[in-house]
């Protein structure tokens, strides 16, 4: 799922290529990616962009009259710049914005269709869809730590809740909690403020310097290449190879589809945390360390 350097960036492209311009026509090839009834698509065409910003992982493009197209990606779904009138592709298109001088597809390569479009009129109705999560990059300490400690859970859950923190999900979750040298399990009421302060300067470490390669990577090219996996990542999507920090091999937990990925030594003093898929079936047979996982590789 696209997160906040990743939005970010399509935010400022979308603004830099449409601010200013006049919406003609929006054409849906999925009526299911449209998830609102009033007003009706029409009464977004014909209006000029005048912004374009985040919200939460959604992304908003504020058109005149105050009416907004609020977008959410989910998790595959992928914004392209192509020219004028462009043909929507079969199979992964869902709808296009067209402008005089470009379109925006919005596409999705998942067969479960999940990404959505709503025409929104007013900031009322635009402000119910906000999940209410306070921005991590603008957050001060003591406004963080209350948020982090206002419901009890795992670090890797309370990181990833649209309504605690905005637009951080799996993959930045898994870089920020390994710069911080913190497990995805701990939980935030038993949180130092030590911990609390190094966890809320990784953050903002790790979606800076991210957004910042992305923008490098990125230069005025449209954002084509958004990806959840990439090869810089230091825990995320590194199951079995090297952390980066001390070359333990990287471990995960897996659950619904989803993967938390983390470097034992560097983050649970060498404790392996047990994988959900595997720990029902093995019980007390799932190893305690990493030391253990070794003895018992080398008795195969």
């Amino acid at each position: 799922m696209p997160e906040l350097p990743d939005v970010t960036l399509y935010v400022e492209h979308l603004e830099r290529l449409l601010k200013g311009h006049l919406l003609r026509k929006i054409r849906l090839a999925s009526p299911f990616v449209l998830r609102s009834v009033a007003p009706p698509v029409a009464a977004a065409e014909g209006r000029r962009v005048e912004a374009v910003s985040r919200l939460g992982k959604r992304i908003v493009i504020f058109l005149e009259g105050e009416i907004s197209l609020v977008i959410h990606l989910m998790i595959a779904g992928r914004l392209r710049w192509r020219f004028a009138l462009a043909p929507i592709p079969k199979k992964i298109g869902l709808l296009s914005l067209d402008f005089e001088h470009g379109s925006v597809f919005l596409t999705e390569a998942s067969p479960k269709k999940r990404a959505w479009v709503r025409v929104v009129s007013g900031r009322e109705a635009l402000a119910a869809l906000d999940p209410g999560g306070l921005e991590p990059l603008e957050a001060p300490f003591a406004d963080f730590a209350a948020r982090l400690r206002s419901e009890n859970h795992t670090l890797k859950r309370a990181l990833t809740d649209p309504s605690l923190f905005s637009g951080i999900g799996n993959a930045y979750s898994d870089e920020i909690l390994h710069r911080a040298k913190l497990s995805p399990v701990a939980l935030t009421s038993r949180l130092s403020d030590a911990d609390a302060a190094r966890l809320w300067g990784a953050m903002k470490e790790t979606l800076v310097e991210w957004t910042e390669r992305l923008r490098r990577e990125t230069g005025d090219r449209f954002p084509e290449k958004v990806t959840a996996f990439r090869e810089e990542m230091a825990v995320h999507g590194k199951f079995g190879l090297p952390c980066p920090a001390c070359g333990t091999p990287v471990q995960r937990i897996a659950y619904a589809g989803n993967e938390t990925n983390y470097c034992p030594a560097c983050q649970t003093a060498g404790k392996l945390l047990a994988d959900r898929s595997l720990s029902r079936l093995l019980r007390g047979d799932w190893p305690k360390s990493l030391e253990e996982m070794e003895e018992r590789k080398g008795r195969r």
